[in-house]
């Protein structure tokens, strides 16, 4: 008896899911799904960048920020993304 209940749990759960994979898909068709904002700004961002760059303490600069410090990995990461983008931007230019 209790097999068939957790069967039927099961069962209910997968369709539950399946609905919200397809309710998700139809929202990011329509531009609504957009997930969380950014925490910080572009200036911010680039702040961080540079005070990072010049040696500044990691896990002082996210208390500062108000962010984790994964996050603030994750922007330092963008942040070298972004460089390296304009950098080749303008070699492609230059030639």
């Amino acid at each position: 008896m209790l097999s068939v209940l957790g069967a039927v749990a099961q069962f209910e759960r997968d369709l539950i899911r399946e609905r919200q994979r397809e309710g998700i898909a139809i929202a990011k068709l329509r531009g609504v799904y957009r997930g969380r904002q950014k925490a910080l700004s572009s200036a911010k961002v680039i702040d961080l960048c540079r005070r990072a760059g010049a040696g500044e303490k990691k896990a002082r600069l996210a208390r500062e920020f108000g962010i984790s410090r994964e996050t603030l990995y994750q922007y330092l990461r963008a942040g070298i993304e972004l460089q390296v983008e304009i950098l080749q931007e303008k070699s492609a230019n230059g030639k």
